[in-house]
């Protein structure tokens, strides 16, 4: 098992209760009733679907979103809520809660334009009543008392005109504002920081609304092999230089199917139009690809020695769910590593 939950899982002379409490504070989640529930079902139970689950959302060291927590905590609690996070446990959102809190923001300014608009309909609907009654009392007037009254009231009317297009110009300018920050806000939702592409929230969307027309339809997950290794040697920034450099050579060759950076050293792409010997063939090229670069640590010039991935790709069937296909994969990308590494399981 990968990940920040295997250390918790790891049998030894801590005891369970002691295990719970780590598995709470790293995950920054308060000791209560319903969040330890969750933490013994995870750690007692390790095969279970929502220990499996855990771990594959705390892949490479990844702490719980809160939503993530919040779902599989209520499955374990039966739908009880689950308390909130501890502030003191998170000095800092993550990405993923920044975006979620940009885009409440621009759904407050949303509402707030929502207001703007029925106001200006409320004005001009009490202007069209205002100019009818405007029209009744100039066919009315007689000689000179009607001239003054046609220009107080024609005054009144531009008067008018003029205030309701500074408004709508007004709700123009803030309308582009909101699909700008909207934009900006579903960019960031969906897209790894670190490596400027697609995270796992991107992808759980596309392969949930793959089109059959775009299909056949393959599922490959590539893995960093001995990827630690970098991190404890040359240190945490050189590891994060060569997650952005494997991130972009698997973008470039495999330019026209999603690439993602699914969770600390992992990557998953989502092929499509191409059955499964196209796929194999072209993630084999990536792999050479990617273990012909000589990488050096920059600061002190020491080579850092090839780095190479490990695959598993298959073959996704029509209407298959994501947990089913991303299990086979995972499975053939084992075999990928148990077999020596820097090569593609097909299956």
């Amino acid at each position: 098992m990968r990940g920040a939950l295997a250390r918790h899982q790891v049998k030894g002379h801590d005891d369970l209760f002691d295990r719970i409490g780590r598995f709470l504070a790293d995950q920054g989640l308060n000791i209560d009733p319903v969040n330890y529930a969750f933490a013994h079902h995870v750690l007692s139970q390790p095969d279970s679907p929502i220990a499996a689950a855990v771990a594959r959302l705390t892949d490479g060291g990844v702490r719980l979103l809160s939503s993530d927590a919040a779902v599989l905590g209520a499955e374990v609690a039966m739908g009880a809520p689950l308390a909130a996070q501890a502030p003191s446990l998170s000095p800092a959102p993550s990405p993923e809660e920044q975006a979620q809190q940009l885009v409440a923001d621009t759904s407050r300014q949303v509402d707030g334009f929502t207001t703007m608009m029925r106001a200006i309909h409320d004005e001009t609907r009490g202007f069209g009543r205002d100019l009818a009654l405007s029209a009744a009392e100039i066919s009315r007037s007689r000689g000179g008392t009607g001239i003054k009254d046609i220009a107080r009231i024609t005054g009144a009317m531009l008067s008018r005109v003029n205030d309701a297009e500074s408004r709508l110009a007004q709700a123009t300018t803030e309308a582009e504002a909101l699909r700008g920050k909207l934009a900006e806000a579903t960019d960031h939702a969906r897209r790894d920081l670190l490596t400027g592409l697609l995270n796992r929230r991107a992808f759980e969307e596309a392969f949930a609304g793959r089109d059959p027309a775009a299909g056949p339809y393959c599922l490959a997950v590539c893995d960093i092999d001995r990827f630690k290794r970098v991190n404890d040697d040359h240190g945490h920034a050189v590891g994060d230089r060569v997650l952005s450099a494997v991130g972009k050579t698997l973008a470039d060759h495999c330019a026209d199917h999603m690439v993602v950076r699914y969770g600390g050293e992992e990557f998953v792409i989502l092929l499509s139009g191409l059955d499964l010997i196209a796929a194999s063939k072209l993630l084999d090229e990536t792999r050479a690809a990617i273990g012909s670069k000589r990488f050096r640590n920059r600061d002190t010039d020491k080579p850092l020695g090839a780095v190479t991935i490990s695959i598993g790709v298959t073959a996704v069937q029509p209407d298959e769910p994501t947990a089913i296909a991303f299990d086979r994969v995972d499975r053939l990308l084992y075999t990928a590593k148990a077999n020596g590494r820097d090569q593609v399981c097909v299956a």
